[in-house]
């Protein structure tokens, strides 16, 4: 017997609800909006600047105890991080230690510096320095208008694939939800103060990535019933196209989360931020391929006479049992 997340056949109608739905993921964009604008991000060292000290020792590395010697300094953001390289020798344990700019200043004092070495010497006493380096305001925020540009130009990168691939209807659509789901990750990191740093850029780019991959198969499998059922009414065939795709987008949604869950109990401070965006990303953006990409494509409607046969009709995962 195979467990199944949802019912092999659904009939579930999810437009008898959609302003509900809109009306709550409008909220919650202003929302966003509102704490973005209001109290703006918590950046971490890559958007803030600060200062990254290099350190080596025969000893294994101890990112715990490292943190642990640096917490009485109170120095606010310190992301400490080993390196691995295969041309180490065995006695040759490198870690990257990064430090926020301190309050007023455009980088780490040379006594703040001081600091952190001595601190560092507590845990093992034979450690060494071989490089300090500082990254600037201005550097930082070009790194914040790259990360920005990166993002949009994603965003349009997945308009003209749509428009190519499907109509410009479905393009609007998926467009729709990427942007929801990215302003509503921002925003709950701008709501709850979580470091923001390249690595949340990162997410970001693969949340729109599998949000966009939730969302063409569901719009495959539109295109493919469009077809098939040409006197239904959109809304009806819109219905009939999520039911059909609802197990294989469950199973997919919760499996990568159970993955995902594990790494954020497990994976540690470092990632931990990386991996509470790809978290909410996988849920909003199951969410928005469901509710807000096929609500706008029923607002635009779509051609429904193709003269010319299909040839990428289908999806050979969209029945896949959950």
């Amino acid at each position: 017997m195979r467990l199944k997340l949802v019912p092999q056949q659904t009939s579930i109608d999810f437009f008898s609800r959609w302003r509900i739905w809109l009306g709550v993921s409008g909220l919650l964009i202003l929302v966003a909006l509102g704490s973005f604008f209001l109290q703006g991000l918590n950046y971490g060292i890559d958007f803030r600047g600060g200062t990254t000290i290099r350190t080596e020792s025969a000893q294994p590395v101890d990112v715990g105890a490292y943190r642990d010697a640096l917490a009485a300094l109170e120095l606010g953001d310190v992301a400490i991080s080993e390196v691995f390289d295969p041309t180490f020798g065995p006695d040759q344990n490198v870690a990257m230690v990064r430090i926020q700019a301190q309050e007023g200043q455009e980088s780490v004092t040379p006594e703040v510096v001081n600091a952190v070495q001595d601190a560092l010497r507590t845990v093992a006493p034979d450690i060494t320095f071989p490089s300090v380096e500082s990254v600037g305001p201005k550097v930082s925020g070009e790194l914040i208008q790259t990360a920005a540009i990166a993002v949009l130009l994603a965003i349009g990168a997945v308009l003209i694939y749509i428009w190519l691939r499907f109509e410009w209807q479905f393009a609007l659509g998926a467009v729709a939800a990427l942007v929801h789901d990215v302003i509503l990750t921002i925003g709950i990191f701008s709501e709850l103060q979580i470091r923001f740093d390249l690595a949340i850029i990162a997410a970001l780019l693969t949340i729109v990535g599998y949000s966009l991959n939730d969302t063409v198969v569901v719009f495959d499998r539109v295109r493919e019933n469009l077809r098939k059922y040409k006197q239904r009414p959109l809304k009806d065939v819109l219905n009939l196209s999520i039911n059909e795709t609802l197990s294989r987008t469950m199973m997919t949604s919760v499996t990568t989360l159970l993955a995902l869950i594990s790494l954020y109990i497990l994976g540690g401070d470092v990632i931990r931020g990386f991996v509470f965006a790809m978290i909410w990303g996988v849920i909003v953006g199951t969410y928005s391929s469901i509710f807000v990409a096929s609500t706008i494509l029923l607002w635009l409607g779509v051609k429904r006479d193709w003269s010319k046969p299909d040839k990428t009709e289908g999806n050979q995962f969209a029945d896949v049992d959950a």
